[in-house]
Parts: structure tokens; C-alpha cells; sequence
């Protein structure tokens, strides 16, 4: 569990009301100065809480009321878990039923049991609903006992594709005892290949016998080995299985190798009585991934595929070659044959308006350039900079009442909340904001989380203020966090603070905590190889903890820095590869790089980065804007490849932010609060 304490973080105090009267202020400064108090001291005896043992109890012995005081002893107990009987636990859970600290603590400790093989006492502990694991645990503690299991125990685990290493002993069990018969088998290994999950297959397809084992085979092989599987299609029988197989291994050397795709295409077409809807998928991955190397006949292949065949992706991928290969007349046909809904995409017209003015019909394109502009987005941005239009931006505040907000604040749970949030526990914060609000009404969620975004926590609004017209509440989604320092840490490295800041909000939302699959860490998600590089060539202290906003964003600014030399300083490129890597950068501009970069954007092959670049883009303006009240044109932070950029400062020229009359605001270039 994340422990850095982020007191800079801290507001004067929770359960604050606001009045006007001497007293009520004097009661607040009391009341906040206990809480500080209680939060320095639970902070303390948490430390000791988390090494085990009873050293926390003298250091906890005024916290009996705090909100957080049952969170120690639990981190006591997780602590000693090895060591610990089931007579404590059942104490602390009679205590604290419903707290998330006890559901944990069961579920911790019921694996312990578990592990012990203690049977008896894990069924008096066990609850339905805890998982897989623990679900297959529970009916292996029946089987201890000398219990027969029934289809039914096992029917609704039998409909996850994937199961945990603790269904083994049961799906052994299962088998040996006839209960997984051929049709059951066959279920889930459809479940499987449907998600994926090749070695599930592998597993079940021991179980079959004769042909149905070797089909199951063929098609883990094409999930696991989809190269070897195509090589060995063409000796499988002809039947609907081996057929599923082999279409699945198709598309997946396809997006991998177009070349071996295309080579053992024209043998299983031979071989195996596709039906049309296989050989549909077939040839648009073929066609796709071919598109996505822009190979020379691109165009050709997507443009040759059948009505049926196509896709949203197919379609999409034929404009974006014609860009690259600024195939105008291809382009404004591919932008012709995009679906209904796809030519209403901002994106795509957007582009329609750009490919028009490459053909010479500027009074079209202009006038789909105004229409564009009125939205606060990355093509709405770069249309009012091709129209010389000012950047449509439409705040709203956020209408708060303070009779509901001590309402709220009187709730025992959000106060919980507040509290881990406060002392830096912010997995369990979150948990018990969930919990909190469940069943509340979206007026209770926006009024909490325009709570949480006073004591700087940024990550519940953004959450909660990110559908429809609560989008324009910018100052709510866009925080600035002053103390977290990203603006002197972004001069200090040299960048435009309005970039750094977006990075942070497309990263991590402001989560300090945010961890990813790959194991990039904290505000800026730098991975610790990473961090331990930019600390070493920068001379930045670097103790190992991420998640300390200040240290990450030292770190991560002087790595931004790093990337935009890379480029030239150029924002869009070191976007780019902040996010799929300098080496990715490098072969789409070798490929690409005398594109206009506003379609050297739109043609960059990764779907993520594309859409982060574009994200990061337009977040840039809006930080610009909520700094400085104006924004830098979102064209000047997008030279082209070559071409030399200098960060903004103060007196670098910005368009004018307003709000269109129609939208019903004020225009306004006001630099907002």
C-alpha cells in the first residue's frame, strides 16, 4: 500500500462550514487543529501498525474516536497474518463489520487459511461473493470434509474463461468425478477462445479425447502460436473448428507479418471451405495491417474490400494512408466512404475540410473549419487556427450549497474518506468514497467532489465532472495544484508549464498513486528505470518513491525536457514518444516526417498515441488558457520536423479564448480562477 504522506496537500481542516461569525471561525480553527493533531499522530502510529505487533497502541491512545483508528489495528494483523489465530480476526470483524479494512482482513486471512489448510475455521469465516479464489478455496474445504460436489457448486465459476491456480484441485476433481462432460468442456473452451485465452484452452483440451482434443489443440495453437498454427493449418481436416482456428491464426499473422499473412493466405483459402463472414475478417486484417505499414498498395487492398468486409477501422485507415501518401482525390473518396455516424466525428471533418483545401475548395473547407472551431477539442483547436478564429472555450462554475455540503460532510463515511485521502491512503480513500456515495444522487456526487477538489483531490472531480455539459466546468477538471510546484519545476527544465501540466492530467488524472501494468509510477507515470536515469544525469535526488508529486514531477519534466531536445523542442514529437517510446518516433518520421504535423499526428499507427497526443494537445491549450487567460495557438506548438521551437513564457503572443453567443455564455478573455 502506498504510505507517502502528502500533507502539503491538506486544507484547513474537514467538516469545514463557512460563516460569518467570530466564534465559528474560532470553533473551526479548533476543530482543524485537533484534526491536524489526530492526523500527525495516527500517521505515527500507523508507521508502527504496518511492522506488526501492539507497539502502536501507546502512540494511538487518543485516537479512540478518530475516524481512521480501526485502520490500525488492521494493519497490524495484515502484518502478522502468518502468526495470527482466528480468534482475533473474528474480534476485529464483530467490531468493524462493514468497514473496508475488515473485508480485506477477511479476505487476507482466509487465504492464510488457506494456505494452512485449516479448513474448519476457513468455512466459519468464508462469505459467498469474495471471488474465485477464495470460491474455489471454499469448495475445496468442503471436499476436506467429505462433502460431494454437484454441477451446481461449480457452474457459474465454469463461465470465467479464466480461472486461478486455487480451481485447479476442483476442476481436477470435477473431471475424475464425470461431472465435465463434452459439451461442458466445449462451453468453456468457447468462453476461451472468444476471450482469448489460449492456455485456458490448452488446459481444458487434455480432457477431450480423439478429434475434439486435437480441434481444442488447434485452436490454443492459433491463440498461443498463431505463426505455427498457419504453417500447420493446411495438413487439419476441414471442419467448422479448424476452421474457427485457422481464421483466428490468419488475423493474427496478419497483424504481425503482412508477408507471411499474405503467403499462406492463398493456401488455407484453398484448403478449408471458409464461410464468407471468416473470409470477410480474414481479408480486412490482411488489408488493415497492411494499411498500418502504409505499404504501396494500401489504398488499393482496403479500397478492393467488399461492403461486408469493411469496418469502422478499415474505412478510417484508408483516409489516414491517403494522407500519407497525400493521395488527395484517394483521401476524399476514402472520406466519402466512412459510415453515417463516422463523417460526423470531429476528426473526420476536420480532415474533410483539410483534404478540401488541398484540392482547392477553400469556401467548403472554411466553412467546415468555423463549424469545427466551436468546440473545445484538438480538431476544434486546429480548425479555429486554419479559420484565424478565437478558441472556443465556455466555462461554468459549479453551483455549490452549503446546507447540502454539511450534510455530506456529516456523513461518517465520506469523512473516513476524506481522512485516508488526507493521511495518504489513497486506495482505501477511494474505496470508501465509492462506498459512501453508492446509491446517492448525481447532485450528492458533483457536491462531494467539488468537496474533494478544495482539499486537493484532484482525481474525484475529474472523475465525476466528465460527462456532457459538466465537461465545461474547466477549473473543477483542470486543477492547477500550485503546491505541488509544476510550475517552477517546469521552467526549471525549460518546458512550457501548460504542457507539463496536461502530461500530468492525461497520465494519471492527478492521481499520486497511479500505477500502470508496465509499472510506471505517480503523477507523471515514469517507469523507475526511468526516474533512476533523468535523477543521475540531472543530479535530482531520487530516493526510489514515486509517488511523491514533488519528486515526480522533478523527475518527469526534466524527462520531458530530455525528449523535446530529442525533437527540436517540438511538444507534439516528444508527446509522442513520452508515450510510445523515442524509437517508435523515429521510424514514423524517417516514413513521415515532411508531413504537415497536423497529419503526421493523424496518420501515427498506434491508436493509443495517437489519441494521447491528440489529448495531451489540447490539454496544453486549456492549462495555457487557465494560466495565462489566453493560449498559445495550438499550430505554433506543433512546428514542423526540422523546424526549431522555443517554449512560451509570458510574453509569447495568445489567441483570444471566447465563448461562441450561441452557447448562451458571455465571451470572455478573462483568465479564469
Amino acid at each position: 500500500m502506498t504510505r507517502h504522506l502528502f500533507l502539503s496537500r491538506l486544507v484547513a481542516g474537514l467538516g469545514l462550514i463557512f460563516c460569518g461569525a467570530l466564534t465559528c471561525h474560532a470553533a473551526h480553527a479548533a476543530d482543524s487543529a485537533t484534526r491536524q493533531a489526530q492526523r500527525a499522530a495516527f500517521q505515527k502510529a500507523y508507521a508502527a501498525a504496518e511492522k506488526g505487533g501492539d507497539a502502536w497502541r501507546p502512540l494511538a491512545a487518543n485516537l479512540k474516536t478518530y475516524p481512521l483508528y480501526p485502520w490500525l489495528e488492521a494493519a497490524s494483523l495484515e502484518h502478522d497474518l502468518r502468526s495470527i489465530d482466528t480468534a482475533q480476526v473474528r474480534r476485529y470483524l464483530k467490531r468493524y463489520p462493514d468497514l473496508v479494512p475488515a473485508r480485506d482482513l477477511r479476505h487476507n486471512f482466509l487465504s492464510e487459511l488457506a494456505r494452512r489448510k485449516d479448513w474448519t475455521n476457513f468455512l466459519t469465516l468464508y462469505r459467498s461473493g469474495m471471488g474465485d479464489s477464495l470460491t474455489c478455496y471454499a469448495l475445496q474445504a468442503r471436499l476436506a470434509r467429505g462433502e460431494t460436489l454437484h454441477w451446481k457448486d461449480l457452474s457459474e465459476l465454469w463461465k470465467d474463461p479464466s480461472l486461478p491456480s486455487s480451481c485447479n484441485p476442483i476442476q481436477e476433481w470435477a473431471h475424475t468425478h464425470g461431472l465435465l462432460t463434452r459439451e461442458r468442456l466445449w462451453q468453456r473452451i468457447d468462453r476461451a477462445v472468444t476471450a482469448g485465452r489460449g492456455n485456458t484452452v490448452a488446459s481444458l483440451a487434455r480432457w477431450l479425447v480423439g478429434d475434439d482434443q486435437a480441434q481444442a489443440e488447434h485452436l490454443a495453437q492459433a491463440l498461443r502460436q498463431p505463426q505455427a498454427a498457419v504453417k500447420a493449418a493446411a495438413n487439419w481436416p476441414d471442419n467448422a473448428r479448424n476452421r474457427h482456428a485457422a481464421t483466428l491464426a490468419m488475423i493474427r499473422v496478419a497483424r504481425r507479418d503482412s508477408d507471411q499473412a499474405d503467403h499462406w493466405w492463398p493456401i488455407l483459402h484453398k484448403h478449408f471451405r471458409f464461410s464468407a463472414t471468416q473470409v470477410h475478417h480474414i481479408r480486412a486484417a490482411m488489408a488493415l495491417y497492411v494499411a498500418t505499414d502504409f505499404s504501396d498498395d494500401a489504398i488499393a487492398r482496403l479500397t478492393a474490400l467488399p461492403a461486408a468486409a469493411q469496418t469502422g477501422t478499415t474505412r478510417a485507415w484508408r483516409v489516414r494512408v491517403a494522407l500519407a501518401k497525400r493521395n488527395w482525390p484517394a483521401a476524399i473518396e476514402a472520406l466519402d466512404a466512412l459510415t453515417p455516424e463516422q463523417k460526423q466525428e470531429g476528426e473526420w471533418r476536420y480532415l474533410r475540410a483539410r483534404v478540401l483545401e488541398q484540392l482547392g475548395n477553400t469556401h467548403t473547407a472554411h466553412l467546415l473549419y468555423v463549424e469545427q472551431a466551436r468546440h473545445a477539442t484538438y480538431y476544434g483547436f486546429l480548425a479555429a487556427d486554419r479559420a484565424n478564429l478565437p478558441y472556443a472555450i465556455c466555462p461554468r462554475r459549479f453551483d455549490g450549497d452549503s446546507a447540502e455540503e454539511q450534510t455530506l460532510l456529516h456523513r461518517p463515511a465520506l469523512d473516513r474518506a476524506f481522512e485516508l485521502f488526507a493521511v495518504g491512503l489513497l486506495r482505501d480513500a477511494r474505496r470508501v468514497w465509492n462506498r459512501a456515495l453508492e446509491g446517492t444522487s448525481a447532485r450528492m456526487h458533483q457536491l462531494a467532489a467539488n468537496l474533494a477538489w478544495q482539499r486537493g483531490w484532484y482525481d474525484r472531480a475529474i472523475r465525476t465532472f466528465s460527462y456532457g455539459h459538466l465537461k465545461q466546468m474547466y477549473k473543477l477538471r483542470f486543477p492547477l495544484a500550485r503546491q505541488d510546484g509544476v510550475n517552477a519545476q517546469a521552467i526549471d527544465a525549460g518546458i512550457d508549464p501548460a504542457w507539463a501540466y496536461a502530461i500530468i492530467r492525461a497520465e494519471s488524472a492527478w492521481m499520486p498513486d497511479a500505477r500502470s501494468g508496465a509499472d510506471a509510477r505517480g503523477l507523471m507515470q515514469l517507469l523507475p528505470s526511468t526516474a533512476k536515469l533523468v535523477s543521475r544525469r540531472q543530479n535530482i535526488a531520487y530516493d526510489g518513491d514515486l509517488y511523491d508529486p514533488r519528486t515526480n514531477i522533478a523527475l518527469g519534466t526534466h524527462y520531458l525536457a530530455h525528449m523535446a531536445a530529442r525533437y527540436g523542442g517540438a511538444p507534439y514529437l516528444a508527446t509522442a514518444a513520452y508515450n510510445a517510446g523515442p524509437s517508435r518516433v523515429d521510424e514514423w518520421l524517417a516514413d513521415r516526417g515532411s508531413l504537415p504535423p497536423d497529419l503526421f499526428v493523424a496518420t501515427i499507427p498506434f491508436h493509443e498515441t495517437r489519441t494521447y497526443v491528440m489529448r495531451v494537445l489540447a490539454y496544453s491549450v486549456i492549462y495555457d488558457w487557465r494560466l495565462n487567460g489566453n493560449a498559445v495557438a495550438l499550430d505554433q506548438r506543433m512546428p514542423h520536423f526540422g523546424h526549431a521551437y522555443t517554449p512560451p513564457d509570458a510574453s509569447t503572443p495568445r489567441k483570444t479564448v471566447a465563448c461562441p453567443a450561441s452557447s448562451g455564455a458571455v465571451a470572455s478573455t478573462k483568465k479564469p480562477d
